[in-house]
């Protein structure tokens, strides 16, 4: 009897674990592509209890590549040489369980991969800079399928080469080639052969597209597109120019309408989709993200902002809340009510509460000595927090 009763009570232990803390970030922002981790139960004040490392990992490519967690590996694009290395590192560990590598032999652009890895069903897909996409079993790293989409698609490249990452769209892959009738396109998982083209034809942005019930909201070089994620069937358009064409943050669905927010002083609007094109309701600067994608919490969106700081805006009206100095274009990502948020200039990562009130940090770590521009987005995965600079990939614990 006593064994039963200790087998059931560790049974409602695994349980409740696996409730708690969802071990997963299998793509660029997150699970539902909104930079939010569903996991909850994680250590909320660094101040008493700083993140212990767990381990470190050298990288060779300068470069801002994110990386993605099924909870048992870490996956992210490395550079070595004349060629780009898809590695598997072991979450536990911190060891390389797989290398897989193709050529990239073009001149370093802000080193050399931009996307972050997509999971699916034991695969992994990543994107290299010029538009190599593979298709690599999870476990093994052994190559499925492979697509130049440049190349299939007469995509043109922006001036600093693609950056989106792919995501999983129902059984297909999403990636943005920037073609003929060709922004996006979707492909099949399992044999990369084309599902639709759609989008327009403009070129290439750098942000990474989000699904939202039935449709795809992206960001092409001119502005925002809405499609209809089965068909690639453009919705609505709503035009957004910038600066040297940098569109490189996610759109953000709220009750008030579509946010987006670029940098080089464009800002930030809401707009409302109305038919074939959409209504803004209300445009300034207080945000102006250069590359990171804002978050959303009980009405108020969070994002880092150029010139330097972190800032909290009123959906509804874009009334300023509050301010903090210190972030610039660092990443960001929430989780348990909670933003973790990096120091473009020295690394130094924060936990902050997500309180439209007032800025309230709760403690920081400064994982890195130098390197500077750590632009990558954090992710937290089964207990586990993992930050990137240019030159190492770093593991701390959350527990």
């Amino acid at each position: 009897m006593r064994s039963a009763v200790s087998v059931a009570t560790l049974l409602l232990l695994a349980v409740a674990a696996a409730a708690v803390e969802p071990a997963v970030w299998p793509r660029y922002n997150g699970p539902n592509g909104d930079g939010w981790s569903p996991a909850t139960g994680l250590n909320k004040d660094w101040t008493a209890k700083a993140p212990a490392e767990l381990w470190r990992l050298a990288l060779g490519d300068k470069g801002y590549a994110g990386a993605s967690c099924d909870g048992t590996a870490v996956y992210i694009i490395d550079h070595d040489g004349e060629q780009d290395i898809v590695r598997a590192i072991d979450l536990a560990k911190g060891n390389e369980l797989w290398r897989f590598a193709y050529k990239d032999t073009s001149k370093e652009n802000y080193g050399f991969a931009r996307a972050t890895p997509a999971l699916d069903n034991g695969k992994v897909f990543t994107l290299g800079r010029l538009g190599q996409l593979h298709c690599l079993d999870a476990k093994s790293g052994t190559k499925v399928w492979s697509v130049d989409i440049a190349a299939t698609f007469k995509g043109k490249l922006p001036n600093w080469q693609y950056a989106a990452s792919p995501i999983i769209v129902g059984k297909t892959v999403v990636v943005s080639p920037g073609g003929d009738n060709a922004a996006f396109v979707a492909l099949d998982v399992a044999t990369g052969k084309t599902v639709w083209t759609g989008g327009g034809s403009d070129k290439a942005a750098y942000a990474t597209p989000v699904v939202k019930g039935k449709q795809l909201i992206g960001m092409a070089a001119a502005g925002l597109v809405v499609m209809e994620a089965a068909t690639g069937k453009t919705v609505l358009t709503y035009p957004w120019k910038t600066a040297h064409d940098v569109n490189s943050s996610t759109p953000l669905i709220t009750d008030a309408g579509i946010f987006i927010t670029s940098g080089y002083g464009t800002g930030c609007t809401m707009v409302r989709p109305e038919g074939t094109s959409a209504k803004e309701v209300w445009k300034n600067k207080a945000i102006q993200s250069h590359m990171s994608s804002p978050l959303l919490h009980d009405g108020a969106i969070y994002c880092t902002s150029d010139p330097g700081s972190l800032v909290c805006l009123d959906a509804r009206t874009g009334k300023e809340n509050w301010r903090q100095k210190g972030f610039g274009k660092g990443g960001l990502m929430a989780v348990d009510g909670c933003l973790i948020a990096t120091d473009d200039k020295s690394g130094e990562t924060a936990l902050v509460a997500l309180d439209p009130k007032a800025y309230r940090e709760l403690g920081r770590v400064k994982p890195f000595n130098g390197g500077g521009d750590f632009w990558t987005q954090p992710v937290v995965a089964a207990g586990r927090l993992i930050l990137r600079s240019k030159a190492e990939l770093v593991c701390l614990d959350l527990r």
